[in-house]
């Protein structure tokens, strides 16, 4: 489904949102494609028919999607009978790795099963929020937004900030407050967590309940490895999603003249032959976890992880899709990654309650040039150019030293 027809399909439903994007302000599918969106097929091009109510999170409806073996709770898999690659053990309580491109899930343990997301809740946020917030718009930080522990991204309340520096403070380094800002661009917190709920149903994700927009621990805030790589399969279909979570690293104006580096917490883009995204996450309830994309050869793999051991998670992914890239072709699939329902059914579920937001005027661009830092962004929304790769290591480094929720 395109960025237009997305948007369209919210305000049909009766959203209000000023900071809406037009066509010429969102990037979309040509103007930002590029190496990260070749090769994968629109999640949204093909539809299915909308159930006659959406499953109960949690129920064995829910646990059905995507075929009969989705429902096992142990490990599934179809090796062939001779040559096989042996499954990599990993220590995670979830887990899928898929064919992006064809949806075939390769293999998966406990694939429904309900765990906390962490912050790869942000995925659904930033899938969910890109289509609809003019990326060039500017949103006030607010008392809500700059109280979140942690903040990561250290806004300011009353400061006024682009929708684009928000994206990329929420996927580079987990912002927590930005997370919230961008929700509350919506109108209310309330209303974008009801979008991205809506998103999920949309998406068919029915084991995913966000009740935050961030991932931090919140009652009955759940999701599946399955939902996970649903929801990273239509962020590959983004390019406007990937350019954001695929960025190195980019500078954040915090107040006048104090800047912010932001580097990428995920360094499976530099460090994995073939990495081009991703999101981690980690609270002491759901441990860490991890949504994992890389690319070989034209083939595109999804590597999704809950409830693993803490900062093991990327080491995890990566030897799942080790795997995949060595037995995709060679194994019959286990299920399939289901595609998105019909826009006009999604708008069934879209809640219209939501507000306009106050949301500033975009600031001046200082002719075109950017700032005097020599921080600028080109009028689609590409990304900055990667300030000190080196750095991720060293980002590594202190998240071993002290792990915060994120």
């Amino acid at each position: 489904m395109s960025f237009g027809a997305r948007s369209l399909a919210a305000l049909a439903a009766g959203m209000a949102l000023t900071a809406l994007a037009c066509p010429a302000a969102l990037a979309g599918p040509a103007a930002l494609a590029g190496p990260a969106a070749a090769g994968v097929r629109a999640a949204g091009a093909a539809h299915t028919t909308k159930p006659a109510s959406p499953p109960r999170p949690g129920s064995s409806a829910a646990r059905r999607v995507g075929g009969p073996l989705m429902a096992s709770r142990g490990v599934v898999v179809r090796e062939p009978a001779d040559n096989a690659r042996p499954l990599p053990d990993i220590p995670s309580s979830a887990w899928v790795i898929a064919n992006a491109t064809t949806g075939q899930v390769l293999a998966a343990r406990d694939p429904h099963g309900q765990y906390g997301p962490a912050s790869t809740l942000k995925v659904l946020t930033a899938v969910t929020l890109i289509p609809l917030l003019n990326p060039n718009g500017m949103v006030v930080a607010s008392r809500l937004a700059t109280s979140q522990q942690p903040t990561s991204a250290g806004l300011i309340t009353g400061r006024a900030y682009r929708v684009s520096d928000l994206f990329r403070a929420l996927l580079l380094i987990s912002g927590n407050d930005a997370a919230v800002a961008l929700a509350q661009g919506t109108g209310s917190l309330a209303g974008g967590v009801a979008l991205i709920n809506a998103e999920a149903r949309h998406l068919q994700a029915y084991d995913e309940v966000a009740k935050t927009p961030n991932g931090l621990p919140a009652a009955g805030q759940v999701t599946s490895a399955y939902d996970e790589a649903l929801i990273a399969r239509q962020a590959l279909a983004m390019p406007a999603f990937m350019t954001y979570d695929s960025t190195l690293a980019a500078r954040l104006e915090l107040a006048p003249r104090r800047w912010e580096t932001m580097v990428n917490q995920n360094y499976l883009l530099t460090r994995y032959r073939g990495g081009i995204g991703g999101k981690i996450g980690w609270t002491v309830k759901s441990e860490a976890t991890y949504v994992g994309l890389a690319r070989r050869n034209g083939v595109t793999l999804i590597a999704t992880v809950l409830h693993c051991t803490s900062l093991q998670e990327i080491t995890s992914a990566e030897q799942l899709l080790d795997w995949g890239f060595a037995m995709n072709g060679r194994v019959r699939p286990v299920g399939t990654l289901v595609s998105p329902l019909a826009a006009t059914a999604a708008v069934t579920h879209v809640r219209s309650a939501a507000k306009p937001a106050r949301v500033a005027q975009p600031r001046p661009q200082n002719g075109g040039r950017g700032s005097a830092a020599g921080y600028g962004l080109a009028a689609g929304g590409l990304a900055v150019a990667a300030l000190g790769l080196g750095a991720l290591a060293t980002t590594r480094r202190r998240h071993v030293a002290e792990r915060r929720p994120h």
